[in-house]
């Protein structure tokens, strides 16, 4: 491990504490104004953001400016006593030492996630067994199971209304790690029907450690009739270095190659048309091959280009796309291995963050609603002045899926 990667990004000066590095050297005291409030009002910044806002040239013009001050020198540091600024060559060489205890620290936790990955395995190893009918559970792993549900809320009318299509007589879990995938909002939209048919063959997913910095997800699928991998694997990779938290850097993905079988490929849908010749009129298909929505696409993942100079090869969406992928990697690494029961039966959800989710705009989304129901009222108003020349339209009938 070396030194941390150093930020290439520069966050908004304007959100910044005053530092040695954004502060000018000499603050002059005006003493004339020494007694006059500092503090704008509200109107006042509204009048400033309203005319940046009106006025793009200028707002561009001190983003850029203040993006040029980021990170130089203000000469703070510089005028400083020599016996001040050998101190803080001192501290500079104490921050150092720190990050040489702090990256062996990043190394024992590795570690000691490796250590406790191999106490899971047999624990992992038996529920992969009881999914897949090999083994039933113990009578003392049953107990404690209901004492588990015993503590929980239980809405029996709901069970009551949901019809399985299992039979009595299955084997072991059907369908279990498709069940649970469909409950990970990550993964939800991207199964598709199709795909269905395919992880109703997923019977394992496990987690491997790697030599150095990095894991490895594996997917074990039983005989079927898309493609001919027994194993797809999906390898996350990072950086030998640290970032500037002493966290490890997200580097890479690697997938592996799905072998379809002839015709049976779900990331590619192929567009059949019909072309005729010019000359002879005689009319020929032909077959693209166009891109599709699948889960599959998981083992296909973005790759940066090794030369970021050139940016008209780099997509704009790459940098979304290559953390979406790594957040989706962490989901099954992290929630998806360890609680599966609960992610089968849903339970995992209660504990789910959904913050993301904006305030503001569920109540905008309200808003909008009043704002359609008055502008219906509008028009039936403006339907009803016009007379009874015309017959009034039925209210259109309430569909629910």
């Amino acid at each position: 491990m070396g030194e941390p990667i150093r930020n290439k990004r520069i966050s908004d000066l304007s959100n910044a504490a005053p530092t040695p590095q954004n502060t000018p050297a000499s603050n002059t005291y005006i003493a004339s104004r020494a007694s006059e409030p500092s503090v704008s009002t509200i109107q006042e910044e509204d009048k400033v953001v309203s005319g940046l806002a009106n006025n793009p040239a200028l707002l561009s013009m001190i983003q850029g400016k203040l993006g040029s001050l980021v990170g130089k020198p203000s000469g703070y540091i510089a005028s400083l006593p020599v016996a001040v600024r050998t101190r803080i060559s001192g501290l500079k060489g104490i921050q150092k030492e720190y990050t040489k205890l702090e990256t062996e620290f990043r190394k024992e936790i590795t570690e000691l996630e490796k250590k406790y990955a191999e106490l899971y395995k047999p624990l992992y190893e038996k529920r992969s067994s009881i999914v897949a009918g090999v083994i039933e559970p113990t009578d003392q792993e049953v107990e404690a199971g209901k004492e588990e549900e015993e503590d929980e809320d239980d809405d029996d009318e709901q069970d009551e209304q949901v019809k399985s299509t299992i039979p009595e007589d299955a084997k072991g879990i059907p369908e279990f790690w498709l069940t649970a995938l469909k409950n990970m909002i990550a993964f939800s939209e991207s199964i598709t029907d199709k795909d269905e048919e395919v992880l109703k063959n997923l019977v394992d997913v496990r987690l491997e450690y790697l030599e150095k910095p990095g894991f490895r997800l594996v997917f074990e699928f039983s005989q079927n009739e898309y493609f001919t991998n027994s194993v797809l694997t999906k390898t996350y990779y990072y950086q030998e270095q640290t970032a500037y938290s002493g966290d490890y850097v997200y580097d890479h993905a690697v997938g592996d190659e799905i072998k379809w079988k002839e015709g049976k490929n779900l990331t590619v849908k192929i567009e059949k048309k019909k072309q005729r010749n010019k000359h002879t009129k005689a009319t020929r298909i032909v077959e693209r091959t166009i891109p599709t929505e699948s889960f599959f696409n998981f083992f296909s993942p973005p790759i940066a280009p090794e030369d970021e100079d050139d940016e008209d090869d780099i997509p704009e969406d790459l940098e979304e796309r290559l953390e979406l992928d790594y957040q989706l990697g962490e989901e099954i690494k992290d929630k998806l291995i360890p609680r599966a029961i609960d992610w089968y039966t849903g339970e995992a959800l209660e504990y789910e963050d959904f913050d993301d989710l904006d305030q503001d705009d569920l109540n905008d989304s309200d808003d909008d609603d009043e704002d359609d129901s008055d502008e219906d009222d509008d028009d039936e108003n403006d339907s009803d002045e016009e007379g009874d020349s015309k017959p009034k339209q039925e209210a259109a009938e309430c569909k629910q899926s």
